[in-house]
């Protein structure tokens, strides 16, 4: 008898127990069912332009039919649709679709897709009717060839700066000079090559700053600008260093000196300043003539006599 109380005992428990779970996995079941719920496979996706892209979104768990589906996209805080009404629009239009149930599919990204999109879906006989999903896209751009700027000459000694820029690039470019397609090591001491070079490279600014160039930095340069998508880079420019000579550059000035001294000498006497100024016989002014006086010439004399006498 007491056997078969204990046996009626654990078979309550069993049931008990078995009900339990029963409850247990009909409530998580009602939760689920009832319940818009979203997923992604990547919340950071990114394509180099031109490529397509694709932003997942997931429908993990819904009961009604036909739910509404919304895509957004945010770009410096502004939302703008892209898809609304079951239609492309926006920046997308023409360029992009939707892949069942709600991702949504970049056919041609460009640059100006860099943004945050949000997935958002409505179901409206749900219990949870609404659930929305933000995805950050990267659209990497490649740099353009880059504007170098190269000294041709510098004298032995002295400082020079060579520049690169590129502004097109995606994420912003990294920069890289090269002497005769050699890359040029951001410090100096790095390399053997190098190591009596006195320069400073910035690789955010481009910038190749030589304090004081000797003879062996004459060479060809060019300079690459690179990121994530890809690199460029502008044609070899020659800069040439020359040494400084102080005995040739007074001998030099001392020579342009005398050319201009013979040259306005030249000038002048051309010109007449130098002409011998001798009066004679056509060009002599006769003295004004007194009253009642008249000069003749005389023939084998060089000066005048009276001709007539005073008049009383």
């Amino acid at each position: 008898m007491y056997g078969q109380t204990e046996h009626c005992i654990d078979s309550k428990m069993a049931l008990t127990r078995l009900a339990c779970i029963l409850v247990l996995l009909s409530t998580h079941c009602y939760f689920n069912v009832l319940a818009v719920i979203l997923k992604t496979t990547n919340d950071a996706p990114w394509a180099n332009e031109f490529e397509s892209i694709e932003l997942s979104c997931l429908i993990e768990s819904i009961s009604t039919k036909n739910p509404r589906i919304e895509w957004k996209k945010i770009k410096d805080g502004e939302p703008s649709y892209v898809y609304f009404e079951k239609k492309i629009s926006g920046d997308l239009e023409g360029r992009a679709m939707i892949r069942e149930p709600a991702t949504l599919v970049i056919t041609n990204a460009t640059r100006s897709d860099s943004a945050s999109y949000r997935c958002e879906v409505s179901a409206q006989t749900d219990l949870k009717s609404f659930d929305e999903i933000l995805i950050n896209l990267v659209v990497r751009v490649k740099p353009v060839v880059p504007k170098c700027a190269v000294p041709k000459s510098v004298p032995v000694g002295t400082a020079a700066e060579l520049r690169c820029v590129e502004d097109q690039g995606f994420p912003k470019s990294q920069y890289q000079w090269f002497r005769n397609k050699e890359e040029i090591p951001d410090d100096p001491k790095t390399s053997p090559k190098f190591i009596n070079s006195s320069y400073t490279l910035n690789a955010e600014t481009g910038t190749l700053k030589f304090s004081a160039v000797r003879m062996n930095d004459s060479a060809e340069y060019f300079c690459r600008a690179k990121n994530d998508a890809g690199h460029s880079e502008c044609g070899p420019q020659t800069m040439e260093i020359y040494d400084i000579n102080i005995a040739r550059i007074i001998l030099g000035v001392l020579v342009v000196v005398l050319l201009c001294i013979t040259v306005g000498l030249c000038f002048a006497y051309k010109r007449g300043y130098f002409a011998s100024q001798k009066q004679t016989g056509n060009n002599y002014k006769a003295p004004a003539k007194g009253e009642g006086v008249d000069y003749v010439r005389a023939e084998d004399e060089g000066d005048f006599r009276h001709k007539s006498s005073f008049v009383i």
